[in-house]
């Protein structure tokens, strides 16, 4: 039987290139996230797209990035990810951040999200 729960769903949008304290960012932000205990944490490549600068990044071979996008899905309970948003906000610097309200529909054994 399915178990329904509201949660929130945070996206941090960040260019592979981007560091903290010596290592990728995407890294310290999942491995944050862990020692947080989230419920969940995914990094997407994405393929080509561009930010605020308008410099396209892309993995077309004759215009090949070192610098591609990067989104971060964190998924747990709203007061989890605002916990998680006030620590992590120091090693953020100039990236993307969307917050939305979702419907977690869990399947098989328990866990995560309270």
């Amino acid at each position: 039987m399915a178990q329904h729960t509201e949660a929130a769903l945070l996206r941090l949008y960040i260019g592979e290139s981007d560091q903290h304290d010596g290592r990728p960012l995407h890294e310290a932000i999942v491995l944050r996230a862990r020692e947080l205990g989230l419920a969940g944490a995914t990094v997407l490549r994405g393929p080509m797209g561009f930010g605020r600068s308008s410099r396209l990044h892309t993995t077309k071979i004759l215009t090949l990035s070192e610098d591609l996008p990067l989104i971060i899905e964190l998924v747990d309970t709203r007061d989890k990810i605002d916990s998680f948003i006030a620590t992590a906000e120091p090693m953020l610097g100039s990236c993307l951040v969307t917050l939305e309200r979702v419907e977690v529909v869990r399947y098989g054994r328990d866990g995560g999200l309270e």
